[in-house]
């Protein structure tokens, strides 16, 4: 009987090669896997992968007689620099962190939402459109600037001062305010704080009720610029007109208190162009968040009712003046408003209580 032996069948020359081949490639790329464990790979951080920012981007400096600026999306919350400046007009048509214009003199400047301060200094015969967080001035002649501001401004050894209410529209203006965190119901414009103030002088006033804004500051010139879409009508403005603190022109004062919801600000416009349509005028505006105990001080006898709509967000109340302003108030809101609450003042002998009491809130929470 015949006995079988397996043997391995030996690799024909060329596939000898080939197989030593293999194997030298496969010890060089084992021996380069162990050197690269070896060594340790350099992190990466999500700083090292932004765009590198160029200063020269957000500064301009040692102009004259030109006509400047950033389009909407060009600057997108960052820092801003305008100094030694003169006969220049200058426009920021977009949301920056803070900015602050030395040495400037005899420009026209716009300047987009800023979420926290602005700072002019050394800074003379400017004329000037401003919404931000802060603002404040040192060692300043005659600026004349239509202001939106959050919080009081403040002027320090500065004289000559004139401020306005913030005029101005464009359509990327809305949400460059939210980006900036600016409510468009928080401005005090009027309230200014003169810091440094002189015994029978006075450092600062009103600009004239009718100022024009085209007239202080030009729409730009430059064909770059043109392509902003600017309007300088009052009915337009995305900051409502207020009288703030000018004379108002009776003793009549009525409140309107709007609740956090998706139309709040809708409704609230509404209110303001049905209302000014009418001729009353519109004091002052303020959004605010509420707790219950500020209900109860603020709507009294009503509190019950609203307190439940205050963790839904902030409220926007509205004082508007006039004669029959109560009455005419609350006519609107039945009539245009009838399926939302709303406080309104309940007659002219509680309206002027309602409106210190929510005012003071208001100033209260913002000194916190």
């Amino acid at each position: 009987m015949g006995c079988f032996f397996s043997r391995r069948r030996k690799p024909a020359q060329g596939g000898q090669q080939q197989q030593q081949q293999q194997q030298q490639q496969a010890a060089a790329g084992g021996a380069g896997q162990d050197a690269a464990a070896g060594e340790e790979k350099a992190p990466q951080y999500s700083w090292d992968q932004r765009a590198k920012i160029d200063p020269k981007d957000y500064t301009f400096s040692g102009l004259k007689d030109e006509t400047v600026g950033r389009l909407p999306g060009k600057v997108a919350g960052q820092q801003f620099v305008i100094q030694d400046c003169e006969n220049c007009s200058i426009y920021i048509f977009d949301h920056s962190a803070t900015i602050t214009i030395d040495d400037c003199v005899n420009c026209q400047i716009f300047l987009g939402p800023i979420k926290g301060s602005v700072f002019f200094r050394d800074c003379k015969d400017c004329k000037c459109i401003v919404a931000c967080q802060q603002f404040r001035t040192r060692d300043c002649r005659k600026l004349e600037v239509f202001l939106c501001c959050a919080t009081q401004p403040i002027i320090e050894s500065s004289t000559g001062m004139k401020f306005g209410c913030f005029q101005y529209y464009y359509p990327e203006l809305a949400l460059q305010f939210k980006d900036a965190g600016l409510s468009i119901f928080n401005n005090t414009w009027s309230n200014i704080h003169d810091f440094t103030p002189v015994s029978g002088e006075n450092n600062w006033g009103l600009l004239p009720e009718n100022a024009v804004v085209q007239d202080y500051v030009p729409l730009p010139s430059s064909e770059e610029l043109k392509a902003v879409r600017i309007s300088t009508d009052a009915t337009r403005s995305i900051i409502p007109i207020t009288r703030g603190r000018r004379q108002k022109s009776s003793d009549e004062s009525c409140l309107a208190v709007f609740f956090a919801g998706d139309y709040t600000t809708a409704n609230a416009r509404k209110l303001i162009d049905e209302m000014t349509g009418k001729g009353f005028q519109l004091v002052q505006t303020k959004e605010a968040l509420m707790k219950a105990e500020d209900a109860h001080r603020v709507f009294q006898q009503c509190a019950s009712e609203f307190i439940p709509l205050l963790d839904k967000g902030p409220v926007v109340a509205l004082e508007f003046n006039g004669d029959g302003a109560v009455e005419g108030c609350r006519s609107i809101i039945n009539d245009v408003f009838s399926g939302t609450k709303v406080f309104v003042s309940e007659s002219k002998a509680s309206a002027a209580q309602d409106v210190d009491n929510f005012y003071n809130f208001a100033d209260m929470q913002m000194g916190m």
